[in-house]
Formats: C-alpha cells, sequence, structure tokens
C-alpha cells in the first residue's frame, strides 16, 4: 500500500502539507536494480519504469512505442465491423453526411479528423457542434432531425452512447446514424445503430482508456481498409496526416497515457512538430511556442484556446480550425480563439477570486467543508469547470463551482481527488431529487441545481463524503521516485527521462528530490510564479520555478526561506529561452531540511 510506504528524506508534513513517500516498495526497488543492471539504463531512469510497472523485458520497447506494435486490430471492439461498412458506403455513394460532435478539444479534434478523411473521396459533409449553455452535451432531438433533412448518414463522435432519444428522432426522420465514443455508458444505448464504444459493457477489446479521437481513428483504419476494396483505383487516404490532431485530443482530454495511447502521443507529436495541419500551426504562432511542441503545449496552451470557442464563444470554431486546409482561413479562425481565450481568461481570473474568497472564508473556519460548493449568479457557466479545477487543487478537496442564471438555475462543473468517486455522489444527488441534471465519473461531474436546494444539497455531500473525504486528506502523499542532486541534473538524463514519457494520466511525470539544496534566492515573477535559485554545498547551480506559486502555501515557504538549506520535489524540464536550452527544476513542494 502506498500509505505504508517509507517516508521519503523522513518527510512527514512538507510545505503543501503532506507526507513525502518512496513511490518504490522493496519489490519496485529489486525491480528497478535489476532493469539498470541488464539494460545499461541509469538508475533514476530505471526507478521511473519500475514505478509505473514496466518490467525489465519491456523496457526497451516502452522508450520506444511504435503504432505497429501498439494499435488493436479495430474489429476487436463491438460494431466496429457495421460502423465502418456504413462510413465507406457513405463515401463510396458520396452521401450528404452530417457530423455530430462535443465542444471541447477531444470533440473538436474527432469531427474535423472524420471532415477531412470524408473529404480525401470527395464527399461533402458538415460538422455540427452543440452550443454549451443553451443545448448541453451531446446530441438533443432537434438538431439531430434537423441534421437528417440534410444528411442521410449522421455520424456522432465523442458523444451518442446516452443519447437514445435523440437518435431515434434522426432515425424516425430518415438519417441513419453511427456512434464512435468512449464516454461510460448511464443509459439504455440507443437501437439499431452501430455504436463503436470501448467503454460498453459487451466491448471486450480492452481499449477503454481511448479518447474519442484515439476510437476514431481506430473506425478510419477500418473504413480505409474497406474503401480499398470497393475503390481500389482511388488513392487511399493517409492516415498518419491525423495523428498530431489523435494526440493533441489524448492529451487535452487527460486519458491515461498507456498502451496505443503512449504511441498516439509520441507519434502524433512528431507529425505535430512538422506544422502540416494549418490550424495548428497558426495556433502554436499566436502562442508564441519558440520549442519543439510538447505535451505541456497541447494541454495548456492549444487546448484552452482550442476550448474558448465552446466555453464563451462560437463552439464549431474549433472543429472548423482543425479541419481546415487554407492557411489564410486557419489564420483568421485562430486568431478570434487566441482572442476570445484573452477574454476567457480576463472573466476566468475574476471568477477564481471570487470563488478562492468565498472558499477561504469557509476553510478559515476548522478544516472547513469536505467538499467546496461555490456559487453566484455573475460567474460564466462556460467557465465553472475551470474555476472547480483550481480551486480542488488550492484546497485539496473536491470542488463545485456553479453560476447561476436570473431564474435561480444554476449550471455547474465539480472536480474530485484521487479516490473519491464524485459521479458516483452527483448520481446520488440526483436520486434524492436535490439535483435537476447530474452526471460525470470519478475525477468530474457535472450538475444542474436550482438556488433553493443548495443549502439541502451541501449538507448532502457534507454527510455522504466528509469521512471518506477526511480519510483521503489524511493519507496524502506526494510520491518521489528518486534522489538528485544538482551536478545530475544533465541534458542526458532529462532525454532518457522524456523518452520514457510522454507524462500525464495513468503515467505520472517523474518526481525527483533535492535534497538539502540552498535556497540562494527566490522572488515573484510574471503572473505569481516563483523563480528560484539552487545551489549545491559545491556551489553547483540549477534554476528553478514554482508556477502560480506565489499566494500559496508552498509559494510563501519558499520566499520565506531565501539563503536557507531545505528539501525540494519536482520535475526536470528543459528551458528553451532566445534559441537556447538549459535544464531546469520545476518545484512541486519543498520541506524544512
Amino acid at each position: 500500500m502506498n500509505g505504508e510506504r517509507r517516508y521519503f528524506l523522513d518527510v512527514r508534513r512538507s510545505a503543501r502539507g503532506v507526507a513525502w513517500r518512496h513511490r518504490l516498495d522493496a519489490r519496485g526497488e529489486n525491480l528497478a536494480l535489476g532493469m539498470a543492471q541488464s539494460t545499461g539504463l541509469p538508475e533514476i531512469v530505471a526507478r521511473v519504469l519500475a514505478g509505473r510497472g514496466v518490467g525489465v523485458e519491456e523496457a526497451d520497447r516502452f522508450l520506444a512505442p511504435s503504432l505497429r506494435d501498439l494499435l488493436p486490430d479495430p474489429i476487436t471492439l463491438t460494431d466496429m465491423d457495421s460502423a465502418a461498412s456504413r462510413i465507406a458506403g457513405a463515401a463510396a455513394r458520396c452521401e450528404r453526411v452530417a457530423i455530430f460532435g462535443d465542444y471541447d478539444v477531444d470533440g473538436a479534434a474527432s469531427s474535423a479528423m472524420v471532415k477531412r478523411f470524408l473529404a480525401h473521396y470527395g464527399v461533402e459533409s458538415e460538422i455540427y457542434i452543440p452550443d454549451r449553455i443553451f443545448e448541453g452535451y451531446g446530441p438533443n432531438p432537434e438538431a439531430m432531425r434537423e441534421l437528417a433533412e440534410r444528411a442521410s448518414l449522421i455520424i456522432t463522435v465523442d458523444c451518442g452512447t446516452n443519447s437514445a432519444e435523440a437518435i431515434a428522432a434522426a432515425r424516425k426522420a430518415g438519417a441513419d446514424v453511427v456512434v464512435l465514443d468512449h464516454h461510460q455508458v448511464g443509459s439504455a444505448l440507443p437501437d439499431g445503430v452501430p455504436l463503436v464504444n470501448p467503454n460498453r459493457e459487451d466491448d471486450l477489446s480492452g481499449q477503454g482508456h481511448l479518447c474519442a479521437a484515439g476510437v476514431v481513428f481506430l473506425a478510419l483504419v477500418r473504413t480505409r481498409r474497406l474503401l480499398q476494396e470497393r475503390m481500389p483505383r482511388t488513392q487511399p487516404f493517409d492516415l498518419l496526416s491525423l495523428l498530431d490532431l489523435v494526440a493533441l485530443a489524448t492529451v487535452c482530454d487527460v486519458v491515461p497515457l498507456v498502451g496505443v495511447n503512449r504511441a498516439f502521443v509520441v507519434k502524433g507529436l512528431l507529425a505535430a512538430r512538422q506544422m502540416k495541419t494549418p490550424g495548428l500551426a497558426a495556433l502554436a504562432r499566436l502562442a508564441r511556442i519558440g520549442e519543439p511542441l510538447n505535451p505541456y503545449h497541447f494541454g495548456f496552451l492549444l487546448g484552452p484556446r482550442i476550448n474558448a470557442g465552446g466555453r464563451i464563444g462560437d463552439a464549431a470554431l474549433g472543429s472548423r480550425l482543425l479541419a481546415s486546409s487554407d492557411p489564410s482561413e486557419a489564420e483568421t479562425i485562430a486568431a478570434t480563439l487566441d482572442r476570445l481565450n484573452r477574454e476567457r481568461q480576463v472573466m476566468e481570473t475574476e471568477m477564481l477570486a471570487e470563488a478562492r474568497a468565498e472558499a477561504d472564508a469557509e476553510l478559515a473556519a476548522g478544516d472547513g467543508p469536505a467538499i467546496l460548493v461555490t456559487a453566484s449568479e455573475r460567474w460564466h457557466p462556460g467557465i465553472v469547470g475551470l474555476i472547480a479545477s483550481r480551486l480542488k487543487d488550492h484546497a485539496r478537496r473536491p470542488a463545485f463551482a456553479i453560476a447561476f442564471d436570473g431564474s435561480g438555475l444554476g449550471t455547474g462543473s465539480g472536480r474530485s481527488i484521487a479516490g473519491f468517486d464524485l459521479g458516483r455522489l452527483v448520481r446520488e444527488a440526483v436520486a434524492k431529487g436535490l439535483l435537476k441534471k447530474g452526471g460525470g465519473h470519478a475525477m468530474a461531474a457535472g450538475i444542474t441545481v436550482e438556488r433553493a436546494k443548495l443549502g439541502g444539497l451541501r449538507a448532502f455531500f457534507e454527510e455522504r463524503a466528509a469521512d471518506t473525504v477526511g480519510a483521503l486528506r489524511a493519507v496524502e502523499s506526494l510520491h518521489i521516485d528518486a534522489a538528485l542532486s544538482a551536478e545530475g541534473a544533465t541534458f542526458e538524463l532529462l532525454d532518457m527521462l522524456e523518452a520514457a514519457g510522454p507524462y500525464g494520466a495513468g503515467h505520472p511525470a517523474p518526481v525527483l528530490a533535492l535534497p538539502r539544496h540552498r535556497l540562494a534566492d527566490a522572488q515573484v515573477v510574471g503572473n505569481g510564479h516563483v523563480r528560484a535559485d539552487l545551489r549545491t554545498h559545491s556551489g553547483t547551480r540549477l534554476p528553478a520555478i514554482a508556477f502560480r506559486a506565489a499566494e500559496s502555501d508552498l509559494g510563501r515557504f519558499l520566499l520565506a526561506r531565501r539563503g536557507a538549506t531545505i528539501h525540494l520535489a519536482g520535475t526536470l524540464a528543459a528551458n528553451h529561452w532566445n534559441g537556447s536550452r538549459s535544464v531546469q527544476f520545476r518545484i512541486t513542494d519543498a520541506a524544512e531540511e
């Protein structure tokens, strides 16, 4: 058990209020040692691999993931053959096709992939993305009936599994429907349509970790194969040209970076760096990314800009950007998304300040509630998910942010901590009549609530969550992979650690500890970051930074200990500046020596 592992550097309570523990137990230590000895890998790299379940015999292939080895046979997914056959038929007959997608990055990328694929075969298609506020997530009967008037086939991507009524409406209006999705099944499946979703109960493919774009990619692999049989004289579509979009969606949808998902991201980043997709190239220029694209750029620079349209603007902008083959059009759309993202950032800053003040007032009274619930009539409903995520990180407990309209109806979003199933709690609240609507999964949920029932909802959350959340917070730990000194923070080590990535959900970035380093300097820079100058006793220097930490416990700890010798924990990263590359330590925690 993680909670039973030894303390790392005997840190029982850090600046962030958590214990530091060894990621590896005794068995893992032996595995790492054997891996280092048999493969010649540096011990730190071997410890990182062992800490993520990689065995000695897998190490070499793990460090060089390939689609050839990891891509599953598409037909192992339930309904894949019938779905691909229907899409291939539409392409061969040049039918009119409508693509119904979600308003997030995964939905935008998936929609664009299908549109670009169909366009290669001369098929006209339109993308329909619902309005987040007025239509909500997924197909609705009115929109599906409208699309059925213009298309003989509707393909839903990143949605549709739980939309039986809307799909029935489309079929009654005369259109066929194919569903390509990955969301958990929450209701009876739609009747009479091919539905490809590795998370449906009768799917035995073992690919439940795929995002929608991953499912779409497999569907297009199978469809292309069928089209090669039906249209042997037609040049097949280059599926590798879509890998940048698959990688983008895989990172932004925060699905586990395991199995084929790792290969998608590794190969997709290589494709993205060639800047052959006009929309991504335009966004990267606007984001002023002056280094090779990496998962951070996808998740924190490009993804938020693509999402901005769905949050506060035109929900279809992201899919139009990624589907466009016209650099001029892509530049125009990218500029609009960049402007919307700046507006979103201003709104988020104002909303977060208000939410933090409300949360801190509650936390000041003892330990505060097990689940934070903040709300306002001044908030934008498209941004509450971002606020909930920030509050969760700030208070280290599940959190909700709710935007109420003038009628007293609130649209809210919640984020959870590891080990607490927020989706289940929300479904229970719906069953109790405390929510008009609600759903989600373990780590995130969405709700619709009446203001009059907010007090009852808070009480219900506290009753059901207090013990569990309290226990989880009591044993919260930061798991350290290995110790390192500034002298050992080399480009060679950094490159090998990056080869063990990409890192993200299900494959956490290596957390390294710097024991007994002197904090030569610490100062606030930029947008609330803390820049630090770390030194060993021999004088070796390592530049470091703690992002958005100035007003946090960690930031206050660092700023109060200039000149002191302390322990630090964080990750190694490459810092690109003015054409040069240097090694930087990104601080995530610190502790007294």
